[in-house]
């Protein structure tokens, strides 16, 4: 989650509100400057070079990076005949990348119609992810552009937190980690001391979070992925590599006495189209 995905400031999804007047409108668009360097790589070859990249925020989507056309390698970009209409920014122009002998189609776009209020995004090209490969610095950024607004917090408990499922004690713990994360339900991980482990099986699923890493799962019994652990979690969260979290939607999980559910707004919303990544791609950052 960030300012515009899940229950951020400016989702569709939202759990506050602004202290206004009037209403706002139901979707808002931001715009800010990164104030890192980003770079991006296709086909062996940097196509683009920038400081001075602006981020977009809009409902219901990752954080997109426009890049002036200056930081971008002249030539590289070939005008497509291909063309979408923005509901806020107007006509959209796609073109495909073309370096180091690679060519991908759809792999940016340009708005050509803006209003005049988005004005900073005028002559500013943006890069499909899932096609490129994007770095702040000489560090890769999987998935999407980082979102400044987008916050981890994991803390030490001793509450006492206890998973069933059926009439099966599945964890008990009093030593549990908790991790906050911006608009999502706090996540409760425990060690696997503490843990049954006769009760998971492995299953082969897996799904990336930018954040934290590649998550596998397990089911419990007849509960499919009612568990799950970043086993080998980034450094950045490294606290909770290897522990298990227990899905309170599937299975019974008790946090002093006080049974676990999740709110309306926070079971996790699969990652879309950009996402289309390797397990090779995923694993931990050197």
């Amino acid at each position: 989650m960030g300012l515009s995905w899940q229950q951020g400031p400016l989702s569709q999804g939202s759990i506050g509100r602004f202290l206004v007047p009037e209403p706002l409108p139901q979707r808002l668009l931001y715009v800010e400057p990164l104030r890192r360097r980003m770079r991006v790589r296709f086909g062996g070859v940097w196509i683009a070079d920038s400081e001075h990249v602006l981020l977009l925020f809009e409902p219901g989507r990752y954080p997109v990076a426009y890049f002036t056309q200056a930081d971008i390698s002249p030539k590289v970009l070939e005008r497509s005949e291909h063309t979408t209409q923005h509901p806020d920014l107007g006509l959209t122009a796609w073109y495909s990348i073309k370096a180091g002998g690679q060519h991908a189609t759809r792999a940016a776009w340009q708005h050509f119609d803006l209003p005049s209020y988005a004005a900073e995004l005028r002559e500013r090209i943006a890069f499909a992810w899932r096609a490129m490969d994007a770095y702040e610095e000489d560090e890769r950024i999987l998935g999407h552009a980082a979102d400044s607004y987008h916050r981890i917090d994991i803390r030490q408990s001793s509450r006492n937190l206890v998973v069933r499922h059926q009439d099966r004690v599945i964890a008990h713990t009093k030593r549990p980690l908790v991790l906050d994360e911006s608009g999502f339900a706090p996540r409760w991980h425990v060690l696997r001391a503490d843990i049954d482990e006769s009760a998971l099986t492995f299953v082969e699923h897996q799904t990336f979070c930018p954040y934290k890493g590649l998550c596998s799962y397990y089911d419990i019994g007849d509960a499919r992925l009612a568990a799950w652990s970043y086993r080998e979690a980034y450094s950045e969260v490294g606290r909770i590599s290897g522990l298990v979290s227990f899905e309170p939607d599937i299975v019974s999980v008790q946090l002093d006495g006080v049974q676990l559910r999740l709110e309306p707004g926070q079971t996790v919303i699969p990652h879309g189209p950009d996402r289309e990544l390797t397990v090779a791609e995923a694993r931990p950052r050197p």
